[in-house]
């Protein structure tokens, strides 16, 4: 019988008869993406490439593709998990991180995740979890968000009181990005940045992004989206917003890779929902009321992967490479913080790009969308390991 081998990053572990490779994929020592061989063989495979893989059903066919897009996510967030100075696949089950979201939770919980970073709550170092987290704040913020601008629509569209629109377009252009920048305060397993400081940034810091923005425009002017346009507005968008979550990281002294998503992401948050906020104000004042509700609902379900997690990735890159000395001008200009830097100008700019042939069903975003939380997952995979590395100095 042939044996097998399997790689654990830079170590080869072996022999196993192929029933022991099996039982270590069923107790998920291994993953579908690990690198895989036979004995005798000169090249490495994945292990979903292998007969070990096959399922003997009748759902082998449909087994064996959700195997392959499994394993080439693994295999794509290895390659970035090399991006971030980390090795191997990133250890994600969504369904968990997304469990607690349908348990019923207390006022009591609800209470206790806000009183979360101030100087008597935050954890000691040792005492920070490492483990993925269960954030589900964010859907009940969502859901509150959702139920203000339904009864909005009603009191401005069914009862025709115009004086409900513009609480409409505020709350259009909000409920989206700030649910999202919950999920991240959430997510934020060193809980040492409170919700005050979290609102903070997502108004001083949103607005902030935009000026700064605005001013980058005003020496750089982009009069047509062309390729080259796109381009260029990525560069500047993301600039501006850089310029000022460098600011915060170096007012608030983090040091935890998570610390840089969150404040990256209210940065971006902000960004967001004003930016949105004018576009449909300018809709609705071009092309009336409908108009202007088809680009509050686009605007928002898009914006789960535009600026908030762009801006995330930016933060969470420059306190990577910042780590927990104070940040300079060098860390700007890092190549390992410019090459995660980029990942946000590339999505923005192909986001912006007029290559309308891959729009259809809105395939060009949702690739995008899909791209950039990958990073994401793969930068907290990052600041989960940070920690626990702490802990074992």
């Amino acid at each position: 019988m042939a044996e097998w081998y399997f790689a654990d990053h830079e170590e080869v572990r072996g022999p196993y008869t192929p029933e022991e490779m099996k039982s270590l994929r069923q107790e998920e020592i291994i993953g579908e993406g690990t690198p895989v061989k036979q004995e005798g063989d000169m090249n490495w495979s994945l292990f979903y490439q292998t007969d070990l893989s096959a399922v003997p059903n009748r759902q082998a066919g449909r087994a064996g593709f959700s195997n392959q897009v499994k394993g080439a996510f693994l295999h794509t967030t290895a390659r970035i998990n090399e991006m971030v100075g980390e090795k191997g696949n990133i250890d994600l089950q969504l369904k968990d991180v997304f469990s607690a979201v349908m348990e019923k939770h207390t006022r009591e919980e609800r209470e206790l995740l806000f009183i979360a970073g101030t100087s008597v709550t935050t954890p000691p170092e040792e005492d920070i979890p490492t483990s993925w987290p269960k954030p589900w704040l964010f859907s009940r913020v969502f859901l509150v968000l959702a139920l203000t601008f339904l009864m909005l629509y009603v009191a401005a569209f069914s009862f025709y009181n115009m004086n409900a629109l513009p609480g409409l377009i505020f709350i259009g252009a909000f409920t989206v990005p700030f649910s999202l920048l919950i999920f991240f305060w959430e997510t934020n397993a060193p809980r040492n940045i409170s919700i005050v400081e979290v609102v903070k940034m997502f108004f001083v810091g949103g607005v902030a992004s935009i000026v700064a923005t605005l001013f980058f425009f005003s020496v750089f002017p982009v009069y047509e989206l062309t390729v080259g346009g796109a381009i260029v507005v990525g560069v500047m968008e993301e600039v501006g917003k850089l310029v000022i979550i460098a600011y915060f990281i170096h007012q608030l002294k983090v040091k935890y890779i998570l610390n840089g998503l969150l404040i990256g992401a209210a940065i971006g948050a902000g960004f967001a929902a004003f930016e949105s906020a004018g576009y449909a104000f300018n809709i609705g004042l071009a092309f009336g009321e409908t108009a202007l509700i088809q680009n509050i609902f686009d605007r928002a379900w898009l914006s789960i992967g535009g600026h908030v997690v762009w801006a995330g990735i930016t933060g969470a890159a420059l306190v990577l490479v910042k780590g927990a000395g104070p940040l300079a001008q060098k860390h700007l200009t890092d190549p390992a913080f410019l090459k995660l830097f980029a990942v946000p100008v590339v999505l923005h700019s192909l986001w912006n790009m007029p290559i309308y042939f891959f729009d259809f069903f809105y395939f060009r975003y949702l690739v995008l969308i899909v791209i950039a939380w990958i990073f994401i997952f793969t930068l907290m995979n990052a600041g989960l390991k940070q920690i626990s590395r702490q802990h074992s100095i």
